[in-house]
């Protein structure tokens, strides 16, 4: 099968596109033909690789996979060649006091399709039957993969996290990528009025026509977060959504309002944080992390866009082969929205 695949760790240069073999389903597995996948930063950060990360190498990636069962290698189960589907990618592999509690993303044994294992840049995977859930026929496979770990992610983020609630006010940093491009999408069907943070006419446009009652440019507004305070009357908004980073933390807490909350579920631009403690403690504010989220939250994250019709942002869908080039755009920043390829 075509796939695409790193067989050392480093930079895109060590990415290829060439034939392995085909995957075969253990037991209580499926195989599942790819239909689409859609590439996000983890991606990137897994061919990197950091200290702790071991993996069966050459590896595959990609997270979020849609397609048709071919077989499945599990009795009794409801899933049959040809069924459309997408795939849950947290994978489950033991059974521990936070899986118990349905804390999925807190459990040692939790992985994630496309980091530890293999994953869904390829024309065929394979995955636990226990990951499957059915697509319907209204939703394409592009629609379909788009949302799925980054739905997770900020449903459990949003919701289970931050608690966010309506009539709060959200800042968004950053709103071209797949989870704050959601962020805006279920923020504003929760009913909270959101703050997105952008750079260029042509973001900020889209950023609006997701639902942002305000956008400010960075690259004009290099100290933003006193325009945040000016929109916001001098309060500061309820809840930052930063998975920028080193280079934005300080001024998001500069941006928070008394009593509020940070949440993070990542670092584009770098992961060694410093900031004033004192606005922390002061103000009281909550700094959260934030990883994927358990079976449940991917089925309601699920059934709640599926049901208002709600469709996260495609910036492009190109084939398999273009692939390595569309992870380039991914690293350099020049998407809104999801990046998506078609085995």
């Amino acid at each position: 099968m075509k796939a695409i695949f790193f067989e050392q760790h480093g930079e895109i240069d060590r990415l290829k596109f060439a034939d392995l073999d085909k995957p075969e389903p253990k037991p209580g597995e499926a195989l599942v033909r790819v239909r689409a996948v859609a590439l996000n930063h983890l991606d990137v950060w897994v061919r990197k690789g950091w200290a702790g990360l071991h993996l069966d190498l050459p590896h595959i990636g990609g997270a979020d996979v849609s397609g048709e069962i071919v077989s499945v290698n599990a009795a009794g189960s409801a899933f049959t060649p040809g069924s459309r589907v997408i795939i849950n990618p947290g994978i489950l592999t033991s059974d521990d006091e936070w899986t118990r509690k349905g804390e999925d993303s807190l459990s040692p044994g939790y992985k994630i399709l496309g980091e530890q294992t293999r994953g869904g840049f390829a024309e065929f995977v394979c995955v636990p039957v226990a990951n499957l859930f059915r697509l319907p026929d209204s939703v394409s496979f592009e629609d379909g993969a788009a949302p799925l770990l980054v739905g997770t992610t900020c449903w459990r983020m949003l919701f289970k996290r931050a608690h966010l609630r309506a009539g709060e006010t959200v800042l968004v940093v950053g709103a071209g990528g797949g989870v704050n491009s959601l962020t805006i999408l279920l923020a504003r069907a929760a009913g909270a009025s959101v703050i997105a943070l952008t750079s260029g006419a042509e973001k900020a446009q889209r950023a609006y026509e997701l639902g942002a009652s305000s956008v400010i440019d960075y690259s004009t507004h290099h100290d933003w977060h006193k325009e945040v305070l000016k929109l916001t009357k001098g309060r500061g908004v309820d809840i930052v959504v930063d998975n920028v980073g080193s280079r934005t933390i300080p001024q998001s807490l500069r941006s928070v309002a008394r009593g509020g909350r940070i949440v993070t579920v990542g670092n584009t631009k770098g992961y060694e944080l410093s900031f004033d403690n004192r606005l922390l403690f002061t103000k009281q504010v909550s700094l959260i992390g934030s990883t994927m989220g358990s079976r449940q939250d991917f089925i309601e994250v699920m059934e709640f866009l599926f049901q208002n019709k709600i469709r996260i942002p495609i910036d492009t869908v190109a084939p398999l082969s273009d692939g390595i080039k569309m992870i380039k755009r991914l690293e350099e920043g020049k998407h809104f929205g999801k990046i998506v390829l078609a085995p």
